[in-house]
């Protein structure tokens, strides 16, 4: 038996949109591993605000943080921090405009403004339970794999001139992903094949976000679930039922990985 590793996002993709794991995805994901795939997740996520979902499917391998820290059974295989002079700049332009930002790494995540109501509301809608606390100079002296800018929509565009070190992609109504410039999931996803020496042919990925685009553009067989905005799908080779509707197992049967 051919032996392929499926890499899965995680909000709307693997979780629902109450947050919840659907029963069906559980069980396709235990099939995959009775059969001897490799499964392993593709998050924007830091690794401490999944560690329950990896325990509860046996999974040791993923790529977090948007591509930025990868991890194969248990070992960290690859870093991309955030430059940081570039970030003390866009700190520093951020409390100008009355913006805050969450620096993030694989171990926590603190911002730079205390009690934001934006910050409060938009990392609730995760239900990850582990506060943000308040600390202005996290940044300094650690490597940041990821920020959280919050701003409007379309007010990320002056960020995009003004910081061509870093990627914004708007993950919340209120709030953009800080990445370093050219990171991404496909990167990640890049460097775990490499380690595990897995044929591109057998590598295939599910999601639903922007972050998740040049993902489904980079792996030959990407499937984009049907809660995913138009522009997500359009990057996909395949598109399945939303995560409502048992996306996940009608996927796997759609590319031929179960039956």
């Amino acid at each position: 038996m051919t032996q392929n590793i499926i890499f899965f996002d995680i909000d709307n993709t693997l979780l629902d949109s109450d947050k919840n794991l659907p029963k069906s995805t559980k069980k396709a994901i235990q099939a995959l591993q009775d059969e001897g795939h490799i499964v392993a997740i593709a998050t924007g996520r830091t690794p401490f605000a999944f560690e329950n979902l990896r325990k509860e499917l046996g999974i040791e391998s993923y790529v977090s943080l948007n591509g930025q820290y990868v991890v194969h059974q248990g070992e960290v295989i690859h870093q991309h921090p955030l430059d940081t002079e570039a970030l003390q700049q866009l700190t520093d332009y951020a409390l100008e405009q009355d913006h805050p930002v969450v620096y993030v790494d694989h171990e926590d995540w603190r911002s730079n403004k205390e009690n934001d109501e934006s910050v409060t509301n938009a990392i609730g809608s995760l239900k990850i339970p582990h506060e943000v606390s308040y600390d202005p100079e996290y940044y300094v002296g650690r490597d940041i794999y990821q920020g959280l800018l919050f701003c409007t929509d379309g007010e990320e565009a002056e960020y995009e001139k003004r910081f061509s070190q870093f990627d914004f992609i708007r993950w919340h109504p209120a709030s953009v992903d800080v990445l370093p410039q050219g990171g991404s999931k496909a990167r990640g996803i890049e460097k775990a094949i490499e380690k595990m020496e897995v044929a591109p042919e057998n590598v295939y990925a599910f999601g639903d976000g922007r972050n998740d685009i040049e993902m489904l553009r980079a792996v030959q067989n990407s499937v984009a679930m049907g809660n995913a905005e138009d522009i997500v799908k359009e990057a996909a080779k395949s598109v399945t039922k939303s995560v409502d509707e048992d996306g996940i197992e009608h996927g796997l049967k759609l590319v031929g990985l179960l039956k």
